[in-house]
């Protein structure tokens, strides 16, 4: 048996920074971000030192002595041993001084949810997952950056549930890549733009390359970075900084003599300090780079939203919500493009406020929802598996039955005796027998009509919200009790219209099919509306006949016996018109409906209740749709889970 997961660990692994965070399984609480280094969001960096090992993020950067060091090194898994060797070493120390400082359990009640770019294939999640698994990380999921950033908008509350249910446009401009992904009810759609190289690092590259360019000492600086690739690293950094800085506080680098600068330290005598204003700024986001096909940064990045539009255009899909994340989405000109590109009110663009925090709090989030919605899936249908429904379904089948009597019984004789007496009186009926084959045929086609057919949809969804909706509510509101939702979430709380609110509970059809075959049944082979027929109206017409007709008439030796009489007056005798008239007014047809109508109830209630066998088919029937139903709320319901 697994041994039960207890904490989710969000690792955002980014190609700049990387940070962590955890959330328990058990709570709703946020949750919290992890420290290594004392530090929340380290510089995605690794070193080796002679004497300490293997070092991360600024430690990496800063201690003396460090060899090997190495940024900005998330990619797509490849075969380059060093590449391996570099992720293995990064995620074991990782996980070695977040376990030792105590701020993660570890081993098999730790699971791990990495992030990847959305537009990683699966064999190339799958691949990722391997690697990062021989790192001695025991349980892990590969999750796409794009669902973390939509889960963790969503359960931040930047998202309300009808936006959760329609179309967001995630954009999330990483160090390296920059990916479009459609989400819709956490399903997410990557949008593959081909060779995706629009990372914000681009930038970084460039202010170092104009830095460089400008030194004094050029040529001095080029060797040292050939020979010695750690300073050259320490560089960049430095310039990746000066961006941030800059991007962090565009108004107060818009003066021309005002600048974002770093410093970083080569020898006493030799400095590399990178620095920008808004001019140097919009120069370098306009330059044509060699990387973007000598395309600018802005315009790569306009070209790329307004392909992502197009994409979705042709799908006929416009976004309700563009979500922007990832570092360089606080570059206030890729929002501005956004938001042109995507103009209010169709389409509301939102930059997430922490977007460094952003990617691994959400993959924390998705692992604790996954975990909790598997769980919640999982009592949902050991409910749905149980006799419960059927149990519920068959206690209240008597209730359905007292509901569908009386309104079939009126019917009947409304639209089938009836009109059959009226025109059995006018002599356009010969016989009591053609009379009875008469009612019995409209009796058939009136059940088969469109409004016996809404009696009988009416009756089920009064049946359904009164006596089946309550005792349901008793087994579903402990399931939502239990993951922290509303009751609601599994309740039909407005009751159903089984054509409009709820397609899946239709089972007004299953029920008129077993009605249908129960009343035919009783109709033809019960001989219900015949014997019916006779009984009363020989009371009308025993008397009169004899009188007019004689014994003798209805055959010799015969007794005026009722039975005798019945079948004669059925068969036989065409009963003169005027007799007909006298004893069949109007008043006198709607009296004989009237007394029949609870003699006629009596005997569809007997012949359904005892038509075990149909209603256990019916049972299983619509035990099936609630199971169907309660499937679908809780797809619906597992959005709201946190």
């Amino acid at each position: 048996m697994d041994t039960q997961v207890v904490e989710t660990i969000g690792f955002d692994l980014g190609h700049g920074e990387t940070a962590v965070a955890k959330a328990k399984v058990e709570s709703i609480e946020p949750p919290q971000m992890l420290e290594v280094n004392n530090k929340k969001i380290q510089i995605t960096a690794i070193g080796i030192h002679p004497e300490l090992g293997i070092l991360v993020g600024d430690q990496a950067l800063i201690q003396a002595g460090v060899t090997q060091l190495q940024i900005g090194f998330k990619q797509k898994p490849n075969n380059s041993p060093k590449y391996r060797q570099t992720i293995h070493n990064f995620v074991e120390t990782y996980d070695r001084i977040l376990k030792e400082s105590k701020q993660i359990e570890g081993g098999e009640i730790s699971q791990y949810y990495v992030g990847c770019p959305s537009g990683w294939s699966t064999e190339e999640r799958q691949e990722y997952q391997t690697l990062i698994k021989e790192a001695g990380i025991k349980k892990l999921s590969i999750i796409p950056e794009s669902r973390a950033a939509f889960m963790q908008a969503k359960e931040g509350g930047k998202l309300g549930y009808n936006e959760l249910l329609s179309t967001v446009l995630i954009v999330d401009i990483g160090s390296s890549t920059t990916d479009f992904t459609l989400v819709k009810s956490l399903h997410e759609m990557p949008l593959d733009f081909g060779r995706n190289t629009l990372g914000a690092s681009l930038i970084d590259k460039a202010i170092f390359a104009r830095t460089l360019a400008n030194h004094e000492q050029k040529e001095l600086l080029e060797k040292i970075f050939k020979q010695h690739s750690h300073h050259k690293f320490r560089c960049e950094i430095q310039c990746r900084r000066v961006k941030e800085d800059y991007f962090s506080n565009e108004q107060l680098y818009s003066d021309g003599a005002t600048f974002a600068r770093g410093f970083e330290f080569i020898t006493p005598q030799l400095h590399f300090i990178p620095q920008v204003n808004k001019s140097i700024m919009e120069e370098i986001i306009n330059q044509p780079l060699p990387e973007l096909e000598n395309k600018s940064w802005i315009q790569t990045f306009r070209e790329a939203v307004n392909e992502a539009k197009e994409k979705l255009k042709d799908q006929g899909i416009l976004p309700q919500v563009v979500l922007m994340t990832g570092g360089a989405s606080r570059m206030k000109f890729t929002r501005d493009v956004c938001a042109e590109i995507f103009p209010e009110p169709d389409t509301q663009v939102r930059p997430d406020p922490e977007p460094e925090r952003c990617i691994a709090l959400g993959l924390a989030r998705v692992g604790r929802w996954e975990l909790r919605a598997a769980a919640f899936k999982e009592e949902v249908n050991k409910l749905c598996d149980s006799p419960k429904l059927k149990e519920i379904v068959s206690k209240h089948i008597p209730g359905l039955i007292d509901l569908l009597v009386p309104p079939l019984s009126a019917g009947l004789l409304q639209n089938a005796v009836k009109s059959g007496l009226k025109e059995w009186k006018d002599n356009k009926i010969r016989t009591l027998a053609d009379l009875q084959t008469t009612i019995e045929q409209r009796a058939l086609q009136w059940l088969k009509s469109d409004r016996a057919q809404q009696i009988i949809n009416n009756q089920c969804v009064n049946w359904f919200n009164t006596e089946i909706r309550p005792d349901l509510a008793a087994e579903t509101d402990p399931i939502c009790q239990k993951f922290q939702i509303s009751k609601s979430s599994l309740r039909f709380e407005g009751g159903i219209d089984s054509t409009v609110v709820n397609p899946q509970l239709s089972f007004a059809e299953d029920v008129l099919g077993v009605t249908v075959s129960f009343l035919v049944s009783l109709i033809i082979a019960g001989g219900t509306i015949g014997s019916l027929i006779a009984l009363l109206l020989t009371g009308h017409f025993v008397l009169p006949i004899a009188l007019v007709y004689g014994a003798a008439f209805l055959g010799e030796g015969v007794r005026l016996n009722k039975e005798r009489i019945t079948d004669a007056l059925k068969t036989k005798i065409d009963i003169p018109g005027w007799i007909r008239f006298m004893a069949l007014s109007d008043r006198a047809i709607d009296e004989m409906c009237e007394k029949m109508n609870p003699d006629l109830q009596k005997s569809l209630k007997e012949s359904m209740t005892q038509q075990r066998d149909a209603f256990d088919e019916l049972i299983g029937k619509v035990g099936q749709q609630l199971k169907n139903a309660l499937d679908a709320k809780a797809e619906e319901a597992i959005i709201l889970i946190q």
